[in-house]
């Protein structure tokens, strides 16, 4: 997991980085200048020389980025023009040395007949934009334009010449640019505020990849602002790990190396057979959603565990053994269509968990209010492994704060814990289902939800759970306040078992970890991150319209061999 930073933090880090180990921040900035440079010079295939690059330049260490830029890309063989808001005496700090430099170069090489040629052109006004525009569009089509224009520091919306350029290049994006020209913007697209997920207004630059330095920023991993940052490129330029480790946010990016590094701890050995990998049991399959329950197992036995058992309503039984895969044992269970056979069910669940190692409960699930809400209570109250909620058994204890399990125990005297509450809860909502949760409905639960990332603090927090908020850059909130954004998935996700899949998968992944003594909250998050993998994966190959929640489970197999590689 990489920490987020807000652009104060990320001035900390800085700063320390000068103070404590001695290196100047104008060697920061010719380190950001080089690691642009390589993105660059990697999305055209190994070579700038020749190439027509643009970078739109503005005042502070951003504006800076791209001078340092300009010159080494110059220095690489690439035809530069900058286009800056200030002249280049204007300049201050660190980008002071860098405006000069560019400035000596593009002089020079003015009365030259080379073809690798540095131009500057200031643009600090919107009639001497327009006018350059003309020129440079008309006589060549650039393969990059980098955004250099404004970096962290920005908290209201754009306005004038950078306005206009940034709606300049928006438009180009949509009607003029051809396919293969590439809008790069450094650290953060201009007009996003590095703070928040949310556009702050005014013409933003919507760019194809951002290279970000030392630490993603907000604006880089949450959305809507997630949009305009494209690909993503986390670039190390010289300050020291424990300077990120030391600033206090709680924000966090899950990444492709925790995921291979999880894979790494449950890896299969010599001595692995199917009891030292877990037994995933997973409740639900209601005789008008057996399908549910299908898709969690089969999901569920692909995620690497030794065993899973499906435990579906006794008339669903034959359905679900004929449509799951044979190596997912099914147990018939009473119905729970009445609270003395609701009692007799929790009874039969309880009979066989001292074999298992996670519980998941909810795919398919009997809607019967009453019913269903007295069973889950008993499974998660009397839970001796990890238990994972979904869907109907969401719905069955919310409101939260007054149906969850925390209400059972709040007659217990201080000092008094259940046995119960050191065992992980894992609650896996969307949207409307984390409302029905959170007890709130209309203008109030859109004002709960307008910080996603508060509001899956708080309640995790309160709650002493592992929530996981589905939906576009899933979030993952742990007890302690931490709360992992999720990057990878896609819209094509957002179809019927999608839903059932990622609970078998995690249910899968969370056995492996309680057998294997890996931490739960590093399992759950390593599991949404590589079930979004695999969306992914299925999405290249069927396309969003296409790709089936049964694709996204096949295609785990080439997301562990694509990681096992790393």
């Amino acid at each position: 997991m990489l920490k987020v930073l807000t652009a104060e933090q990320m001035r900390e880090v800085d700063r320390l980085t000068t103070e404590r180990y001695g290196i100047p921040s104008i060697l920061l900035m010719e380190s950001a200048a080089h690691a642009v440079a390589r993105v660059i010079t990697e999305k055209l295939g190994g070579s700038v020389k020749g190439k027509s690059i643009l970078i739109l330049c503005g005042p502070g260490n951003n504006g800076g980025d791209g001078a340092a830029l300009a010159r080494v890309l110059w220095q690489q063989g690439a035809e530069v023009t900058v286009c800056s808001t200030i002249k280049a005496e204007q300049a201050k700090g660190d980008a002071a040395p860098n405006f000069e430099s560019m400035l000596k170069i593009a002089s020079a090489k003015a009365s030259t007949d080379q073809l690798n040629l540095l131009v500057f052109r200031k643009c600090s006004n919107s009639d001497e934009f327009d006018e350059f525009c003309e020129t440079f569009f008309s006589e060549r089509d650039p393969e990059f334009i980098v955004d250099a224009l404004l970096g962290t520091g920005l908290t209201r919306p754009t306005e004038g010449v950078i306005a206009d350029i940034a709606r300049y290049v928006r438009s180009l994006n949509v009607e003029g640019v051809p396919q293969e020209t590439f809008v790069l913007s450094v650290d953060v697209p201009t007009g996003t505020n590095a703070d928040s997920g949310e556009w702050v207004g005014g013409p933003a630059i919507r760019a194809h990849g951002t290279v970000t330095f030392t630490s993603p920023k907000p604006c880089n991993v949450l959305p809507p602002a997630n949009d305009f940052t494209g690909d993503l490129t986390i670039a190390n330029i010289g300050s020291p790990q424990e300077l990120i480790d030391e600033q206090p946010s709680q924000l966090y990016l899950a990444d492709r190396t925790g995921a291979a590094d999880w894979l790494k701890k449950s890896e299969f050995t010599n001595a692995s057979y199917k009891n030292k990998r877990g037994h995933a049991l997973i409740i639900g399959g209601s005789r008008d959603y057996s399908g549910a329950a299908v898709l969690a197992g089969n999901a569920g036995i692909r995620s690497g565990v030794g065993l899973v058992t499906v435990a579906v309503p006794e008339d669903s039984r034959d359905g679900v053994i004929g449509r799951v895969t044979p190596e997912v044992m099914v147990r018939g269970i009473s119905q729970t269509q009445e609270g003395s056979a609701a009692e007799k069910a929790a009874d039969e669940i309880a009979g066989f968990l001292k074999n298992v190692d996670a519980v998941a409960v909810g795919s398919g699930l009997s809607s019967k209010e009453d019913e269903t809400k007295a069973f889950i209570r008993r499974v998660v109250e009397e839970r001796q492994t990890p238990v994972v909620i979904d869907a109907d058994g969401l719905t069955a204890l919310s409101p939260w704060a007054t149906n969850g399990p925390r209400s059972m125990y709040d007659h217990i005297d201080a000092g008094e814990t259940p046995a119960f509450q050191s065992l992980p809860l894992i609650l896996t909502p969307h949207e409307g289902e984390f409302k029905k949760l959170l007890g709130v409905e209309g203008e109030e639960a859109q004002e709960v939800l307008t910080d996603r990332v508060q509001a899956v603090r708080d309640f995790a927090t309160r709650f002493n759970l592992i929530l996981v908020l589905k939906g576009e850059r899933s979030l993952i909130g742990a007890p302690d306040g931490r709360v992992v954004v999720n990057p990878t998935g896609n819209s094509g996700l957002g179809k019927a078992g999608n839903g059932d899949t990622l609970l078998g998968i995690i249910a899968g992944f969370v056995a492996q970890a309680a057998q294997m003594k890996i931490d739960t909250f590093e399992t759950v998050v390593a599991a949404v991150y590589i079930a979004g993998m695999a969306g992914d994966l299925a999405e290249k190959k069927y396309g969003k319209r296409v790709m089936t929640a049964s694709d996204v489970r096949d295609c785990l197999a080439d997301v562990f061999e694509e990681l096992g590689r790393d």
